[in-house]
C-alpha cells in the first residue's frame, strides 16, 4: 500500500499574549499539548477546516483565518518505511469568544503564554513553541 500525505490544519489562536492549546486524546501525539486541528475534508477550504476544527475541539469562536506557515511531519517505522506524512497548514485565527472547553478529540484546553510553553518540553507536540512565537509576532 502506498501512503500519501495527509493534509491537515492547525488553528493557532492568540488572545493577548496567550495562545490556545489542547491536550490531544488520539494519535498522533496522544496526550501531548498542541494546537487544535485535524484533517481537511474533501472539498473543504483549509481556512474553513481550521475554524471548524477549532470550534469542534474547543467551542471557541474565531474568524479572519490566515495562513501562518506549512509544516511537514514525516515519520518512519522501525524498518525505515514511511509510517506517516502530515502536511500541516498552520492557520492564525482571530479569537472572538469562548474560554475553550475540551471536546471532540481534546482532553483539555487551556491558554498558555510563551514562558509556560517553553516549560512543556516533550509534553508538547513538535513546533508548538515555534508556531506560538510566530502567531504572537515574537
Amino acid at each position: 500500500m502506498t501512503l500519501r500525505p495527509t493534509v491537515a490544519v492547525l488553528a493557532v489562536v492568540a488572545r493577548g499574549d496567550h495562545v490556545l492549546l489542547v491536550r490531544r486524546a488520539n494519535p498522533p501525539d496522544q496526550g501531548r499539548w498542541g494546537f487544535p486541528g485535524g484533517r481537511v475534508e474533501p472539498g473543504e477550504p483549509y481556512r474553513e477546516a481550521a475554524l471548524r476544527e477549532l470550534e469542534e475541539e474547543t467551542g471557541i469562536a474565531a474568524d479572519a483565518p490566515e495562513l501562518l506557515t506549512v509544516l511537514d511531519f514525516i515519520e518512519h517505522d522501525g524498518e525505515g518505511a514511511l509510517a506517516h506524512h502530515f502536511a500541516m497548514i498552520a492557520v492564525r485565527c482571530r479569537w472572538i469568544a469562548g474560554e475553550g472547553l475540551a471536546a471532540d478529540d481534546a482532553l483539555e484546553a487551556r491558554w498558555f503564554d510563551l514562558d509556560e510553553i517553553a516549560t512543556l518540553g516533550r509534553a508538547a507536540s513538535a513546533k508548538v513553541e515555534f508556531l506560538a512565537r510566530l502567531a504572537l509576532g515574537r
